[in-house]
């Protein structure tokens, strides 16, 4: 599962997922980005984990003082390289999101959103501590999820995906409260507020957690070290 992004889904296919995807979930999409650049200074430093093809660090480069984007896939990066014009105030690292080669509290804002802590399929508690520890003291991390009332749309997109085999066929009979099935054996879960707030329970953060536009779920983590 965890190849699936760095492969299957990597680069251009990622990219064409996002180009295919109905009206609702552009705007779900859209909502998630601007609901992180609120939260971004113009000298703050940026770390956004799975960064894929660029998507979102276009706009944090707009908004952030420097911005590092990292991905396990290559191919992503290679393709963030070609789209996203030169700019002295991004960098590109192949790495894994559980294994950051990044100091303590190198960072203003850490982000992961569009349910990569889902999608990553490593260990969400390992994940967040992770972010968090390369997050200063006074500093932000955001993480997101999928919102419930959002099912139909995302259950659309996914099918669509699907269509245009960027995905497996989907299982219907294993697909339902929340978890979309492929029969490739591609599985794609969401995290609750009540797993968000155990999930943190232990560390050094304040917590609070958000519903934007009944779009997303997100976890919002101030560091406290």
């Amino acid at each position: 599962m965890r190849n699936y992004y760095s492969k299957k889904l990597s680069s251009s296919n990622l990219q064409k997922c996002y180009e295919i995807a109905p009206l609702q979930v552009k705007k779900y999409l859209e909502a998630e980005i601007v609901f992180v650049l609120k939260h971004i200074n113009s000298e703050d430093k940026v770390l956004e984990l799975g960064c894929g093809y660029g998507r979102v660090l276009q706009r944090l480069v707009e908004k952030a003082k420097k911005v590092i984007g990292i991905d396990t896939s290559r191919e992503s990066l290679q393709f963030a390289r070609k789209m996203i014009m030169y700019n002295n105030s991004l960098e590109l690292f192949e790495m894994n999101a559980i294994d950051i080669y990044f100091e303590d509290g190198d960072f203003d804002v850490v982000i992961c959103i569009q349910n990569g802590i889902s999608a990553f399929h490593v260990d969400k508690e390992k994940l967040i501590k992770e972010a968090v520890r390369v997050t200063r003291s006074g500093g932000k991390v955001l993480f997101s999820s999928y919102s419930e009332k959002f099912w139909e749309d995302r259950l659309e997109w996914f099918q669509l995906q699907a269509e245009h085999d960027l995905i497996g066929e989907i299982d219907y009979e294993k697909t339902g409260n929340g978890v979309i099935v492929c029969k490739d054996g591609f599985r794609a879960t969401t995290v609750s507020t009540d797993e968000f707030l155990y999930l943190t329970k232990n560390m050094n953060v304040n917590t609070k957690i958000i519903e934007v536009d009944n779009f997303s779920i997100f976890c919002l983590l101030k560091v406290n070290f």
